[in-house]
């Protein structure tokens, strides 16, 4: 069993993906973790900390991981494709967090959407640079804004939710592999 936070973050994770953030008592929440409403009231002000939570804890994983691929010493095709891949593999792994988000966003308060909104687009900034630097040295086709072909890419990893299935034929390996290779090889010069 994990802290009263991580089971509570756990508890409401799953309550928001099944049934939707806007359907979810905090009373549901406490007795799924476990724990009392003071309890949760402790670590989380509102049902909205937590849903913030949910997805910022996913969003600082990732970007921890953007950041040791995208510094490192390979040459940067091989650094966007380990990040691509790590992107999509990490996002399936944590579905639910990711779907909870996109279908819930919307209901945060105002200063909290702003504070996600920003972190997501200083991750996408950071993935950006890597297409920039590409196509900087002559690796990358540069005719192609690299907004756009980041927007591009994300859109794919953001619909995943709407077809993927771990019981399906394909792995979340197998998928980002695919992904990452297409985003490759739409890049070449």
């Amino acid at each position: 069993m994990g802290t009263v936070p991580e089971r509570l973050i756990e508890a409401a994770t799953r309550l928001f993906a099944d049934k939707g953030f806007d359907r979810v008592a905090v009373q549901e929440i406490v007795d799924l973790a476990g724990v009392t409403k003071g309890a949760m009231y402790h670590y989380f002000g509102s049902k909205d900390d937590l849903l913030h939570e949910i997805y910022g804890s996913l969003l600082r994983m990732q970007t921890e991981r953007l950041e040791r691929f995208a510094a490192g010493s390979a040459p940067v095709a091989e650094r966007l494709h380990a990040a691509a891949l790590d992107v999509v593999v990490t996002s399936v792994e944590n579905f639910d967090q990711a779907k909870v988000y996109f279908r819930s966003a919307d209901q945060l308060a105002e200063d909290q959407r702003r504070a996600m909104r920003a972190e997501r687009r200083r991750y996408h900034e950071r993935f950006r640079s890597l297409v920039e630097e590409g196509q900087a040295d002559g690796v990358f086709r540069a005719d192609v804004p690299a907004d756009l072909t980041v927007h591009y890419f994300f859109g794919t990893v953001h619909h995943l939710g709407a077809w993927y299935r771990a019981s399906g034929s394909l792995t979340a390996k197998q998928v980002a592999r695919y992904y990452a290779d297409l985003l490759l090889a739409s890049l070449r010069p």
